[in-house]
């Protein structure tokens, strides 16, 4: 079995590595007959497209620049961040392969037998989330002093720009795709028109307590899917330096062998290889990686000018706000 660790110590670029990578993948599907294999080396070539061909990028983030203009005009006791990012390479992998162990594991809990390759092919092309843009509000205290009170007002603002931004990107030449149920809102705040679009995970809180609000996009002029996360500040604290950010989550799953265990080994190679791939990608040691533009002192102090490890950033964008002397 061939991973992705095989080629982070060649110093290659992350285009490169990538290239490979699929080059071999494709190489052992075809020996194979692997339909699921063919799907990742379809999955890792729109990850190549992207760092290959990523012109269209600049419309794209002017185009979420425009609603970073209205709301600084429309809520300007707010302070917000616009982030966008290409997810990087090993966190796209990681999710890929996790996607996998998860479906295969809750299929033979339910079932006690394995799922069909094209229910699994149909579950690994729901990718969405290559490109993301995050948009992160908190009322500052000069305007709300009370603790509770500011957070319901940073909620109750977050649904209300939710039940903007859809129209607002749909007149911008992008087209909102259903959730298909997923996460679906009971709020009061999120009107009726949007409540289809977007994954709540504020009312459907994850366990490890990360909630936001997500809506995926395509962008017709690009001819690519984006998703757009919409956070309070204590919520994205909780999801990025909190017990919901991606180095927490690696060791939870790390922690989560009972899939293995309940999984009997070499009765479902796709569940086997997609374990250890993931399994391997949480063990690497980033200090001893040699990847160009890559450089780690450890797992902590990372120095990514590739988007190997962190994503690639698209844009900043920062309103502080305003009266806050008044």
């Amino acid at each position: 079995m061939i991973a992705l660790n095989d080629y982070l110590y060649s110093g290659d670029t992350v285009f490169r590595i990538l290239k490979k990578y699929t080059e071999d993948l494709k190489r052992v599907a075809e020996e194979n007959d692997s339909e699921v294999d063919r799907l990742h080396c379809n999955f890792l070539m729109q990850i190549m497209e992207l760092l290959e061909h990523n012109d269209f990028l600049t419309a794209q983030s002017q185009k979420i620049r425009e609603f970073y203009q209205y709301m600084a005009k429309q809520y300007p006791y707010l302070s917000f961040t616009f982030k966008g990012r290409i997810k990087s390479l090993i966190r796209a992998e990681a999710k890929f392969n996790g996607y996998i162990v998860e479906h295969v594991y809750n299929y033979y809990l339910k079932n006690h037998a394995y799922p069909p390759v094209d229910e699994l092919k149909e579950r690994l092309s729901c990718f969405r989330d290559l490109i993301a843009y995050r948009i992160v509000i908190s009322m500052p205290k000069c305007h709300v002093g009370d603790e509770k009170e500011r957070e319901q007002e940073e909620i109750r603002h977050l649904y209300e720009i939710a039940n903007v931004l859809k129209v607002f990107l749909e007149e911008r030449g992008f087209t909102a795709e259903p959730a298909g149920g997923i996460k679906l809102s009971d709020s009061s705040l999120l009107s009726e028109e949007v409540r289809p679009y977007y994954r709540d995970y504020i009312v459907n809180e994850e366990p490890d307590g990360y909630r936001s609000l997500h809506i995926t996009f395509f962008d017709n002029s690009a001819h690519c899917y984006m998703e757009m996360q919409l956070r309070t500040k204590a919520m994205d604290d909780i999801a990025e330096i909190g017990p919901a950010n991606h180095l927490g989550y690696e060791k939870k799953q790390e922690s989560e062998r009972a899939r293995r265990d309940a999984v009997p080994v070499g009765e479902c190679i796709y569940f086997d290889e997609a374990y250890e791939r993931g399994m391997k990608l949480q063990q690497i040691e980033l200090a001893k990686l040699d990847v160009n533009m890559f450089s780690a002192i450890d797992n902590s102090l990372i120095n990514d000018g590739c988007g190997l490890y962190r994503g690639r950033l698209i844009l900043p964008y920062e309103h502080l706000s305003r009266f806050q002397n008044d």
